[in-house]
């Protein structure tokens, strides 16, 4: 019989029946209950141990997850909470810390964000895959071709990350779909895009940019340019408006 297949239990089991457990071998599983881990022999218990403190730049941004603000808990904690926010603030440095999540013990990195201090999950070092895994491709790229890269970086760099482009646009019209659900209203429809998705080429993302700059200077825009000169011309453009968008 072609196609795939489902398993189903008889009946639905309730939370209560599901336990946890570690498999060391096919099919021979220790059972773990909620009561271990709550026993479980962690120093740090359920308070937020600092480890350490190092420069945010010796860190590899992969190991670091999500983020949460953190508040003191009651006015006894509210005089340490601040000492170390002004602490991490003339420092410049960041904390490394352990705790305890889910049962579990948690590598996490403290920052300031406008004197609220962030606790950042991190990932253990046995969590992060060596980049050998990956394989990358054994290609040679020129200096010219490095030099038409950095020519785009130039040409594509920004101050800021304000702007529509990067706005949460699903989260927006998720929200127009549930308010016309509501109201029992026609779905709203997507906006055609601006422009069909295409993939382009480096040098030909660089031609675009370039011609697009000469175009609005009143030069002539039809001609194909070497990487070299793209670099230099885009320079040059960085005046122009559409480089400014």
């Amino acid at each position: 019989m072609g196609g795939s297949c489902r398993r189903y239990l008889p009946r639905e089991i309730p939370q209560s029946e599901i336990g946890k457990g570690y498999e060391y071998a096919k099919d021979q599983v220790v059972t773990i209950s909620d009561a271990d881990l709550r026993e479980l022999p962690l120093p740090m218990a359920k308070a937020i141990e600092i480890e350490a403190f190092v420069p945010l730049e010796s860190i590899d941004p992969i190991r670091i997850g999500e983020g949460y603000y953190l508040a003191p808990d009651g006015a006894v904690a509210a005089k340490p909470y601040k000492l170390l926010v002004q602490a991490l603030g003339r420092s410049s440095k960041v904390a490394v810390a352990k705790y305890e999540w889910s049962g579990r013990e948690q590598l996490g990195l403290l920052r300031i964000r406008d004197d609220v201090i962030v606790l950042h999950a991190m990932r253990w070092p046995d969590e992060v895959r060596d980049p050998a895994a990956v394989d990358p491709p054994n290609e040679t790229v020129s200096e010219e071709e490095i030099e038409g890269a950095l020519a785009l970086m130039e040409s594509m760099t920004r101050d800021d990350l304000e702007g529509p482009e990067f706005e949460d646009t699903y989260t927006d019209a998720l929200a127009k779909i549930i308010e016309a659900k509501r109201e029992d209203r026609e779905l709203p429809e997507a906006p055609e895009p601006e422009q069909p998705a295409q993939v382009l080429d480096l040098m030909a993302a660089l031609n675009q940019s370039v011609e697009k700059a000469r175009a609005s200077r009143g030069e002539d825009a039809s001609r194909a340019f070497t990487s070299s000169a793209v670099y230099r011309l885009i320079r040059e453009a960085r005046s122009a408006p559409d480089l400014h968008r």
